[in-house]
């Protein structure tokens, strides 16, 4: 009889388990697609793109990591190339915000943004540096906090364009995204596992938490355009 019962609480348990775990799994495939599909419409396949679209205030660079040496790294890179793509078919008569880490001084993705867009040929003036963009969510809430900035087209990879504009959507951004192509050589077995994981994320933040950024800072709106 005690084996019998053993067996039955047993089976209850991993029974119980069983429905736990399946729960789990459609809520986050759930919030997988929430995110994907929220700003899908507002992604630029080509530059081209951008003509049926608003002029913008601002383009959005986000932070991906540099080398020892100072250099960003190729996700950074190619990010910046779409950014300056951006700047050049608006006559370069938008700005450029690069936000990045610089939490320590060894540390500095925003400076090494600044000189890159610099060697391009991105006029300083038209360059706004933030050093607080600690994350994804800390950059775009920071847009709108320091710079004054209420319309941005994010340059980022398709992997995490999602993620960015739905978080920008949900601070009430008009956002739109000009996304570089996913590469081999950006690790990206890796980045999307992060991005599964930060998608979920996202969601707390922005829908639930409602948190502020890490540090705000004195306002810098940027410059209007013609």
């Amino acid at each position: 009889m005690r084996s019998k019962r053993k067996k039955k609480s047993r089976f209850r348990l991993l029974k119980a388990i069983g429905i736990f775990l399946l729960l789990g799994i459609l809520l986050f495939t759930s919030l997988q697609l929430y995110v994907m599909f929220y700003p899908l419409n507002d992604i630029m396949e080509s530059i081209e793109d951008l003509n049926n679209i608003e002029k913008p205030q601002a383009v959005l660079v986000l932070g991906a990591g540099i080398f020892a040496s100072g250099a960003p790294s190729p996700v950074l890179r190619d990010r910046l190339d779409y950014a300056f793509e951006v700047y050049e078919y608006y006559d370069r008569k938008i700005a450029i915000i690069v936000s990045g880490d610089n939490s320590t001084v060894e540390y500095n993705e925003t400076k090494a943004m600044y000189d890159y867009l610099l060697s391009k040929g991105v006029n300083a003036d038209d360059i706004y540096k933030d050093y607080a963009g600690f994350d994804t969510y800390d950059s775009i809430y920071r847009t709108e906090y320091i710079f004054k900035v209420n319309s941005l087209i994010i340059c980022t990879q398709r992997f995490h364009i999602y993620r960015a504009l739905y978080i920008a959507k949900r601070l009430g951004f008009e956002a739109y995204g000009y996304a570089a192509e996913n590469k081999s050589i950006y690790n990206m077995t890796y980045n999307h596992i992060r991005e599964s994981l930060a998608r979920v994320k996202a969601v707390l933040e922005t829908d639930i938490l409602k948190r502020a950024p890490k540090y705000f800072g004195d306002p810098i709106p940027v410059k209007p355009y013609d």
